[in-house]
């Protein structure tokens, strides 16, 4: 979600907040000005489902983004055992806001149906705009930015949760975490990336903990870059501030930077704990990090283990990448293939792929035969998902692993974590 960090004048890695909401006042369709508007592909009866996947394969989010394009690469064939027909048409954005937009345009023109995308919120606003402009439905895989949804635009869907809905599930989490325990840390740090995505949970971070009566203070927010070659100085500024927690909002890259300087500076708070981003449970977070990447903590939305949509993806994904596990890339994967068996639902349901029709498809979706944990998916009006839940996930044995809620647990939580110097 490499979301570009936000400057003084309010840009967003060449997107201004006044270009985001451009496109909300300008092209506001109908369903009805959707089917007039001409300018969507045309859908020749009795072919699949053309899903234009837009993602960053290369630049700061490859690792990231290469994952995701896995779901696409395998939901084919496990669609197709299911009864749906689609067509994977695939882009890279490279990283770059201005390269998603024009990349989205070509998969349009090159006849996708619908875009599913893009990872990053700063890439996927561009998408986005681009899809109301053309008419074509943007089903998103991940993007948690809450501007997303609240553009008033008429093509948009997300089945992921937003920033406010991460870091209140989130806290709600460590609250459950700290009864089991038993341990309550008095006092937190909040490190977090300047991007999009970083400043969007700041944001809800600021705006929600007052209201949630947590059992301690956060006692200063840290920024940082996330193309810095080093959090040195941030690690020693959060260190200083001789808190308990510290709370984090990474990736993959700048969680492994973060973790490296605090076994380097020899700070060990009570624990490392995410509400709701990536990074602490990727594949290179473990490779790279060994055991020092047991015990950190995310909250967040989580595949059942039980569904039987999880089994036929696993077993898929271990048959196509064998070398690799399952449990690393399985976030990505399974938010990517849900986005786009999204569309290939409505699509079966329209029975075709003309815009207006299949965007009344999407609003109509009660989706219950899926992968992630939670009730149905459906959208509100906005096109949000509003019924994503979250679980506690800790790094246990270098592998991410339900701790909480209680009754979906594969092990007990350990809080506070160990010592750097008391890793097996």
């Amino acid at each position: 979600m490499n979301d570009h960090r936000i400057s003084k004048n309010g840009s967003m890695g060449g997107l201004t907040r006044r270009q985001f909401g451009t496109a909300a006042a300008s092209v506001a369709l109908s369903a009805g000005a959707l089917a007039a508007f001409g300018r969507a592909p045309a859908f020749a009866q009795g072919t699949a489902l053309k899903v234009g996947v837009l993602l960053p394969r290369s630049g700061l989010l490859a690792q990231a983004g290469q994952a995701c394009q896995r779901g696409a690469e395998i939901a084919p064939a496990i669609l197709g055992e299911l009864g749906y027909k689609v067509e994977i048409l695939s882009a890279d954005t490279e990283s770059n806001v201005d390269v998603a937009r024009s990349r989205a345009e070509k998969l349009i023109n090159d006849g996708a149906n619908v875009i599913v995308g893009a990872f990053d919120s700063g890439q996927t606003a561009a998408a986005a705009q681009v899809c109301e402009q053309r008419g074509v439905p943007l089903v998103m895989n991940i993007a948690a930015a809450d501007r997303l949804t609240e553009q008033g635009y008429k093509t948009v869907f997300r089945n992921f949760p937003t920033s406010t809905m991460l870091v209140t599930n989130g806290l709600a989490l460590m609250k459950d975490l700290f009864a089991v325990s038993g341990v309550t840390p008095k006092t937190a740090v909040f490190l977090h990336a300047n991007d999009t995505f970083g400043m969007a949970n700041k944001q809800a971070m600021d705006a929600l903990f007052p209201k949630l009566d947590m059992p301690f203070g956060i006692v200063d927010s840290i920024s940082y870059d996330p193309k810095a070659q080093d959090l040195a100085v941030e690690v020693a500024k959060a260190k200083a501030t001789g808190a308990e927690l510290a709370i984090v909002t990474t990736r993959a890259n700048d969680a492994i930077m973060l973790v490296r300087e605090m076994v380097k500076q020899r700070w060990e708070p009570k624990g490392i704990v995410s509400p709701g981003s990536p990074g602490l449970y990727d594949e290179q977070f473990y490779k790279v990090l060994g055991k020092y990447a047991d015990y950190a903590i995310t909250n967040l939305p989580w595949y059942d283990p039980k569904a039987e949509l999880t089994k036929r993806v696993e077993a898929a994904f271990k048959k196509q990448y064998p070398n690799d596990r399952f449990e690393g890339y399985a976030f990505n994967v399974a938010f990517t293939l849900e986005a786009i068996l999204v569309a290939a639902d409505a699509f079966k349901r329209a029975g075709t792929a003309e815009p207006a029709t299949l965007l009344e498809a999407l609003r109509q979706t009660n989706l219950k035969d899926k992968m992630m944990v939670g009730p149905a998916i459906t959208f509100d009006e906005k096109g949000q998902n509003t019924q994503l839940v979250s679980a506690c996930l800790q790094n246990r044995n270098l592998r991410p692993t339900v701790v909480l809620p209680k009754g979906s647990a594969e092990m007990d939580p350990v809080f506070p974590m160990p010592g750097w110097g008391k890793r097996a």
